[in-house]
């Protein structure tokens, strides 16, 4: 008689209870996958090569099987948390001179003080994918870059108005930025010179009689630059125009003679283009409606410091910057693998591969076989509560069968000791 069919059953069951114990402690912990006790039936071989023995001598576990199905996705308040819906790992490395791989679902990410995108175990690994603008390569460790940007001098200026022909000349001449009634309208625009100082330029439309006729109308535009006469004169009275916009009688800009350029003084250890700025009126009108900017633009910004930054479903990381200015941080990689289950678990809902797994298929995500990525969330735990409750009560019942053939061995040995 033995006892090993028995014993080997309460281990079996035992195991599956600890699986499924595990399962259960961790059914909150983000990005966590089930996992499934497998076992193997056990036959002792003959030693006169004549098979197996017909008895079997009990179960062996075979192996624990991780159950890699989506978790539901949650959403949260945190910029760096990250959910990867569909397929794929992120690649993480444990410090930043030892770059062996590690891979995981948990995206519950947050920045050191360095500036690099860390796991918050107690393991601390970093993110790894591509930096900036690059594409391609080994993976490196992602770091937020939070230098400002350099300042973009102004080169064109792009003004589209609408004048309105109902309106007669001003009563008062000559043209004076300080009277009001020295002209018609007037608009305005801030520019920039290769430092990002800002200068106001202050642009005026005088509609000119003396200068118009019966097929074209003229208007006077007239400048100031942070609230000095342009060009610079030694009064406004003085002030030359800096060009006209003549119109045809269908409201059509037909000419913007002499209108080219401005050549501004730059400030201290500042410069502008050697071209200077060229205005442009294209798209300008004269109509019976009265005087509106329908679109101004220009092409220089100030410094820009990083405001704030968002992580697309496509794992690209763009910083936004106070000068309106937007750049690319960085890449997010996703990995697979062949066979995910030949991934080794370390803890801290990291994996490491083994030559089990396959070769690691590295990519952007949104790309071939890698899933999605979802800013502002995580993935939860796939554990389903009430699967494990109702295996660990068949698991419970195995265990008590298991030890009730313990039991009745142990009662037909003691009748055998018995026997007299």
């Amino acid at each position: 008689m033995s006892f090993q069919q028995g014993l080997s059953g309460l281990n079996g069951a035992s195991k599956s209870l600890d699986v499924i114990g595990n399962n259960v402690a961790n059914a909150s912990t983000v990005g966590f996958k089930s996992a499934q006790a497998q076992f193997a039936d056990m036959y002792a071989n003959s030693m006169n090569r004549s098979g197996n023995s017909p008895v079997g001598i009990g179960v062996e576990v075979a192996g624990v099987q991780q159950s890699f199905t989506q978790g539901n996705v949650s959403t949260t308040n945190n910029p760096l948390d990250i959910a990867i819906n569909g397929d794929g790992f992120f690649r993480m490395q444990s410090n930043l001179t030892d770059a062996s791989p590690l891979y995981g679902r948990n995206g519950q990410f947050q920045l050191d003080k360095s500036g690099y995108i860390t796991n918050p175990s107690e393991k601390g690994a970093y993110l790894t994918g591509w930096q900036g603008d690059v594409v391609g390569g080994d993976p490196v460790a992602l770091k937020i870059d939070t230098s400002n940007i350099p300042a973009t001098q102004t080169t064109k200026v792009n003004s589209k108005v609408n004048l309105d022909s109902r309106m007669a000349a001003p009563t008062a001449t000559p043209f004076d930025p300080a009277d009001a009634n020295s002209y018609n309208s007037t608009t305005g625009v801030t520019v920039y010179d290769s430092l990002g100082n800002n200068y106001n330029v202050q642009t005026y439309y005088v509609k000119n009689d003396s200068a118009s006729s019966s097929t074209q109308t003229q208007w006077d535009v007239y400048s100031t630059v942070d609230g000095e006469p342009y060009p610079s004169f030694s009064s406004p009275s003085s002030q030359s125009k800096i060009g006209a916009l003549t119109f045809d009688n269908n409201g059509v800009l037909t000419s913007t003679d002499p209108i080219a350029t401005l050549n501004l003084t730059p400030k201290a250890g500042a410069s502008f283009a050697s071209a200077g700025i060229a205005l442009d009126y294209n798209g300008t009108t004269q109509t019976g409606a009265p005087f509106a900017t329908v679109a101004q633009t220009q092409d220089g910004k100030g410094p820009g410091v990083l405001s704030s930054f968002a992580i697309g479903k496509d794992g690209k990381m763009v910083g936004s910057y106070s000068n309106g200015d937007s750049k690319t941080l960085g890449q997010v990689v996703l990995v697979n693998f062949a066979n995910p289950n030949g991934l080794s678990p370390l803890g801290s809902n990291l994996y490491t591969a083994t030559a089990d797994a396959g070769e690691p298929l590295v990519g952007k995500p949104t790309t071939g076989q890698f899933g999605v990525l979802q800013a502002r969330a995580v993935e939860d735990s796939n554990v389903d509560l009430t699967t494990e409750l109702v295996n660990m009560i068949v698991a419970q019942r195995v265990y008590q069968a298991n030890s009730q053939t313990i039991k009745v061995q142990d009662s037909v040995l003691q009748t055998l000791v018995s026997l007299r």
